[in-house]
């Protein structure tokens, strides 16, 4: 890459499932990459291919401190996700999109680098319109279980547009619907991970509520994309983006297709609904469609089948083996 393209870029948490994907293709575009992870939810494992590239640095650090480096461009990424992850302490965990906000933003500021945050569908809450626009301003309860994450986020992204207003900062910001694929945590309690590992290991497959419920799934290779492109677009308004698959499936459809893709007997077994869990997740997509050219390209079976083979794949080398059913539909993946 020529000198004049080739740029510094800072991911924090750059180890975890999506910031080890963004991390591998700013590698691959031939950008010095420094990945930063305190590797609370994050694994070495997930960039350990990509540790003896000379254009890749790994350095742990807890993003609620601030960070003395230079770079062109920041990925702020770093927070725990699942609710498993984020609920065991939520205190941290808002502190992780607060106080990280504002140590990524200060140091975009110092060095005048574009910066993007990673934000999520959960502004919305237990969305009261449906599908869900940047324009609406969401139904959040804000002393929930869950609200240690949805208004960190909130907050987060206040910061990054008052930045903008008093600053002048180049900002971007995403708000990502659910995302699936490999390298996602086995154990981090969310829909497509738990489906997974229990269809795999033969085991009823756990539906909170009736099942009717819905959420809309977007493949992880189809997510870097929109990433890339939104930092690089021209648009300087400062608005957020939702990125995410418009298509809508409940939670019983994803179930029974994981139990077709994996060939496992698995049952479906009921369990209560978690407080606060929204009943609907559907992103309109307009605006990056029409800001980054943008959409998914990846179907819900193809993805899938490519997550099963990484969730196999991950049973296997811990010495755990699958039931035969399982073993048998697993050439048909």
């Amino acid at each position: 890459m020529k000198e004049l393209t080739r740029k510094r870029i800072l991911v924090t948490g750059g180890a975890g499932f999506l910031g080890s994907h963004l991390c591998e293709r700013l590698v691959a575009q031939g950008h010095d990459v420094l990945c930063v992870d305190n590797f609370y939810t994050g694994t070495k494992d997930n960039i350990a291919h990509l540790l003896d590239c000379a254009n890749f640095e790994l350095m742990r650090h807890d993003v609620t401190f601030p960070l003395y480096v230079e770079v062109d461009e920041i990925y702020n990424l770093a927070c725990p996700a699942s609710p498993i992850h984020y609920q065991y302490d939520p205190v941290q965990t808002t502190k992780t999109s607060v106080h990280g906000a504002i140590n990524m933003l200060g140091l975009a500021k110092r060095v005048k680098a574009r910066i993007f945050q990673a934000s999520t569908s959960e502004v919305y809450g237990d969305a009261l319109v449906h599908p869900q626009k940047e324009d609406y301003w969401g139904h959040v309860n804000p002393i929930g279980p869950r609200s240690c994450y949805d208004e960190g986020k909130r907050c987060a992204e206040t910061l990054f547009v008052d930045y903008r207003r008093q600053h002048g900062l180049s900002i971007r910001i995403a708000r990502i619907f659910n995302t699936y694929g490999p390298r996602m945590h086995p154990a981090d309690g969310r829909v497509v991970s738990n489906f997974m590992m229990q269809a795999l290991r033969g085991e009823p497959l756990t539906v909170y509520g009736d099942g009717t419920q819905t959420r809309s799934f977007c493949y992880v290779d189809d997510m870097i994309d929109a990433f890339v492109r939104l930092m690089n677009s021209g648009d300087d308004s400062g608005g957020p983006v939702n990125l995410g698959n418009p298509h809508e499936v409940s939670m019983r459809e994803i179930a029974q297709r994981i139990i077709a893709v994996t060939g496992s007997s698995s049952t479906l077994a009921a369990r209560p609904l978690p407080a606060d869990d929204p009943w609907h997740r559907q992103p309109d997509i307009s605006r990056a469609r029409q800001l980054l050219g943008w959409e998914p390209a990846t179907s819900l079976d193809e993805g899938l089948q490519k997550t099963a083979r990484y969730f196999r794949a991950r049973l296997a080398a811990s010495g755990q083996t699958a039931p035969q059913a399982v073993k048998a539909g697993a050439a048909a993946g």
